[in-house]
C-alpha cells in the first residue's frame, strides 16, 4: 500500500508546488487575463502608437501643418513624419501594454519593446494579432524566471527576448498570414453580399465592443477595413449611441457623454441584470448595418483598429475621414460628396439614437426594460 501511495503523493505535492509557483509568479492562466486584460491593453497600445500617428498625419495633411507633414527623422533611408514615428512603433506599444496588463516585473516589461517590434514585422498585416500571442507568451515565461538568480539582469531580459523572437520567427508568419486570411473572406464575403455581411458584422463587432473585449483590437488583429470595416462601424456606433440615447432619461447628460464618446461596455453590469435591456441597441445595428454597406457604401479605408471604436472620441468618424481623403489624394475616390457626409452622420448618430430608442419604447411598455434598470452606477 505504502509503495503505491507515494507516488501519488508525489504527484499531488508537485501540483501544490507547481501552483504556488505560479500564485508567486502571478501568473494566472484563464480567459479573462489573456482574453480581456491583455487584449484591452493591445487596443490601448494600438491607439497610443498606430491610431494617434495616422490621426496625427491626417490633422497635418488636411491642416497644413509643416511641422507634422515634414520628415523629423530618417532611418535606415526612411524619411518619418511626427505622425510616422507614433505608427512605427505600434509593436512596441502593443507588447508593452500586455505585459501591464499581464503585471509584468520592470525587465520583463521593458525586454517586451524588442518582442513587440518582432512579432509585429514578422506577423506582416496580421501583426497585432501576432503580437498578442507572443507578447503574452514571452511576458509569462519572462515573469517565471524574474528574480530567481542572482544575474537576474541578464536572465530576465534574455529569457524574455529569445524567447520572444524565437517564437515570433517560427509562428508570427503563419499567424499573420492566417489573420489576413480570415478578414479577407471577411471583407470578399461583405462585398459579394453587403446586405447580409453588414447585419452579421455589424452585430457582431457591435456586441464585441459593448462585451469586456475590444473591438477595435479585433478589427486591427483581422485588418478589417473596406465595407466590411464601415459595417463594424456602424455596429459600434449602435451601440454607443443607441445605449447613450435610450438612457438619457435615467443618466442624463453624463451618461450620454460618457456612453456616446466614451464606451457602451459601461452597460455591462446592467445588461448582467438584465440582458433584455441590449436588444434595443442591437437591432439597431441589425438595421444600420446593410444600410451602410447597400445605400451608403460606408468604407473604412483609414487604419482597421478604427473599425471598432465607434464613436469612441469620434475616432471611427475620423478613420473613415482619413480614408476619404487618402482615396481622393491618390486618385481612387473624386471628391469627399455630400452624401459621404449624410451616410457618416446618419449611421454614426441619428439612426443607432432613433432607432435604440424606438425599439426600446415596446420593451418598457411591456416591462421588459424596468425604470433603473440602465442608470449607470
Amino acid at each position: 500500500m505504502n509503495q503505491k501511495s507515494q507516488p501519488a503523493g508525489e504527484t499531488a505535492a508537485g501540483k501544490t508546488g507547481l501552483k504556488a509557483f505560479l500564485a508567486r509568479k502571478n501568473i494566472v492562466f484563464s480567459a479573462q487575463r489573456y482574453g480581456i486584460d491583455a487584449l484591452g491593453a493591445m487596443a490601448q497600445g494600438l491607439f497610443a502608437s498606430l491610431l494617434i500617428g495616422t490621426i496625427i498625419n491626417t490633422v497635418g495633411s488636411q491642416f497644413g501643418i509643416a511641422f507634422l507633414t515634414q520628415p523629423v527623422a530618417t532611418i535606415g533611408g526612411a524619411e518619418y513624419t511626427v505622425g510616422g514615428l507614433a505608427s512605427a512603433m505600434s509593436g512596441p506599444a502593443m507588447a508593452c501594454a500586455i505585459g501591464y496588463a499581464l503585471q509584468a516585473p520592470p525587465l520583463v516589461l521593458f525586454s517586451l519593446v524588442t518582442v513587440g517590434f518582432a512579432s509585429n514585422a514578422l506577423g506582416g498585416a496580421g501583426g497585432p494579432l501576432a503580437v498578442l500571442f507572443v507578447a503574452i507568451v514571452s511576458a509569462e515565461l519572462g515573469k517565471a524566471v524574474s528574480k530567481e538568480t542572482r544575474v537576474d539582469i541578464l536572465v530576465t531580459p534574455l529569457v524574455t527576448i529569445f524567447s520572444g523572437i524565437l517564437l515570433s520567427a517560427w509562428c508570427a508568419p503563419a499567424i499573420g498570414r492566417a489573420a489576413s486570411a480570415i478578414g479577407g473572406v471577411i471583407m470578399w464575403a461583405t462585398e459579394l453580399q453587403p446586405f447580409f455581411m453588414g447585419i452579421v458584422v455589424s452585430v457582431v463587432i457591435g456586441m464585441a465592443l459593448t462585451l469586456p473585449i475590444s473591438s477595435a483590437a479585433i478589427c486591427a488583429a483581422l485588418g478589417l477595413t473596406g465595407l466590411a470595416g464601415g459595417a463594424a462601424v456602424a455596429g459600434c456606433c449602435a451601440q454607443m449611441v443607441g445605449f447613450a440615447a435610450m438612457s438619457y432619461r435615467e443618466n442624463g447628460v453624463g451618461g450620454l457623454v460618457s456612453q456616446g464618446l466614451g464606451t457602451s461596455m459601461l452597460q455591462m453590469g446592467n445588461i448582467v441584470k438584465n440582458p433584455r435591456i441590449w436588444l434595443p441597441p442591437t437591432l439597431a445595428s441589425a438595421v444600420t448595418g446593410p444600410i451602410a454597406t447597400c445605400l451608403f457604401r460606408l468604407e473604412m479605408n483609414g487604419a482597421a483598429i478604427s473599425s471598432g471604436m465607434g464613436t469612441c472620441g469620434l475616432v471611427g468618424q475620423i478613420g473613415v475621414y482619413t480614408g476619404w481623403a487618402a482615396d481622393v489624394a491618390s486618385g481612387a475616390k473624386a471628391a469627399i460628396t455630400g452624401m459621404d457626409w449624410l451616410g457618416l452622420v446618419l449611421i454614426s448618430l441619428v439612426l443607432p439614437a432613433l432607432l435604440s430608442c424606438l425599439f426600446s419604447l415596446p420593451l418598457r411598455r411591456i416591462g421588459w426594460i424596468r425604470e433603473g434598470d440602465l442608470t449607470l452606477q
